[in-house]
């Protein structure tokens, strides 16, 4: 694992889309694992500027996205497929044929699990895979748990990650409280992984994800075992851990 430390959030965005843009540029039909949340927004942001200045071609990209919100439509202006477009999809020239996410409006979650499995299969797997992480530890919605969730499953979402969310809806009660989202196993079968990580409310959570024993009461810890992470954290996210300068 590397561990990058970054003064900001700004400069923290600025580094990890220069480690997407190494992966799109060295080979441009990539599979991108996508994430949400206000952790890679500033990430997309400098890709789409960089797209803007010739810098970047997504032509021939796929992206398979981490999760979605079960019962939200994608018109919602809080669905992933939404964020998605706002922050990215629709400011570069990505085929939108060739990029995917759960199916929040599937109400058969065994049937969904299954189709977004295939999906992920099909592609030929996940070049590098976009994580942040929440700040009880989860990646994607793998919440906090007796056990690894291998494969996409609908989740029961905890309380502290709805807290969390809550910002984003009118109330806590408005957020969504199931979502379908990748699986550990799933995650880990990428073959790069990149985390980014800002702010003093998630240092407890680097701390314990990548500093601690691998358990799933903390699901990123499963990131110690995978042969090629790099996180990219602010030093307020760092701020809990000793690292050599």
């Amino acid at each position: 694992m590397k561990i990058i430390r970054t003064k900001d959030y700004g400069e923290m965005s600025r580094k990890a889309a220069g480690i997407i843009s190494a992966q799109v540029i060295m080979k441009p039909d990539c599979v991108l694992g996508l994430a949400t949340g206000s952790s890679p927004e500033g990430t997309y942001e400098k890709l789409v500027e960089w797209y803007n200045q010739g810098d970047l071609d997504f032509g021939d990209v796929t992206t398979v996205n981490l999760d979605e919100y079960r019962g939200l439509p994608k018109e919602n202006d809080q669905s992933y497929y939404c964020f998605m477009h706002c922050h990215l999809f629709d400011y570069v020239n990505i085929n939108p044929d060739r990029t995917f996410l759960p199916d929040g409006m599937n109400e058969d979650p065994d049937a969904e699990c299954a189709r977004y499995e295939e999906v992920i299969r099909a592609t030929g797997g996940v070049d590098l895979q976009l994580l942040g992480l929440g700040r009880n530890g989860h990646i994607g919605f793998n919440e906090p748990g007796e056990f690894f969730e291998k494969g996409t499953h609908c989740v029961d979402l905890h309380p502290s990650t709805i807290e969390a969310n809550k910002r984003f809806f009118a109330s806590a009660d408005d957020v969504p409280k199931q979502a379908y989202s990748m699986g550990i196993q799933t995650i880990m079968n990428a073959k790069k992984i990149l985390v980014v990580v800002s702010g003093e409310d998630k240092a407890e959570a680097v701390k314990n994800c990548f500093f601690g024993p691998v358990t799933p009461k903390v699901p990123g810890s499963i990131l110690q075992m995978h042969p090629d992470v790099t996180v990219v954290a602010d030093e307020a996210a760092l701020s809990l851990c000793s690292l050599p300068e």
